[in-house]
């Protein structure tokens, strides 16, 4: 009975599609474009500022000087972490296994070294000047994300003054508007450490 259903189903003559509008074509492609802002920064610098932050802040309260510092510190070396791993890159080899490497001016350099690249394959991983930028950018991005958590915030501006608080909202707005954006025109190709994976 069940195999009837489904023979009964394929020879079924397919629906025909409609054509896109414009306006469908456009929106789908903002779509898939936002799809790639997952890409702007790694997770595990971002989950690690997450779950540091409060501990090192207390709670926002900052009560002396070497928390401040230290919360400065964070910031610092977690937007240093998107930075560098922006330059990383994945692939997967004739296993089906996810191997991760380092971009560099000569193609990708394999961490655990056991697979080298054909020429081919290294010019397809190679550093570029657009690497950079995106790199950039997403320090940037992590910067504003970091503007916006409240323990960061009341730890580093206890007593903002109305324009430190119109720069505190409005800056990390127009980060994430001008970082979307350029992301959006060129959005990145690299799947490295702390992105979605490659599905090559």
């Amino acid at each position: 009975m069940e195999e009837a259903k489904q023979t009964l189903i394929a020879s079924l003559p397919e629906a025909p599609r409609k054509p896109k509008s414009k306006v469908a074509r456009a929106m789908r492609k903002t779509f898939k474009g936002t799809a790639h802002l997952s890409n702007l920064l790694p997770t595990g610098s971002v989950m690690g500022f997450q779950i540091m932050c409060p501990v090192l802040t207390h709670q926002g309260q900052c009560p002396t000087i070497t928390s401040r510092w230290l919360t400065c510190f964070l910031v610092f070396v977690c937007a240093v972490s998107c930075f560098l791993l922006s330059f990383t890159d994945s692939f997967r080899d004739q296993c089906g296994k996810v191997r991760y490497g380092l971009a560099t001016p000569s193609g990708l350099c394999v961490m655990d070294g056991t697979i080298t690249l054909t020429e081919e394959e290294k010019e397809k991983y190679k550093l570029r000047f657009l690497d950079f930028v995106h790199a950039i950018m997403s320090m940037l991005v992590f910067f504003a994300v970091s503007m916006f958590d409240q323990n960061v915030i009341r730890c580093l501006f206890p007593v903002p003054s109305e324009e430190t608080k119109e720069l505190l909202v409005g800056l990390p707005f127009i980060i994430g508007v001008v970082c979307a954006g350029f992301f959006l025109v060129f959005p990145t190709r690299r799947h490295g450490i702390g992105s979605p994976l490659s599905k090559e």
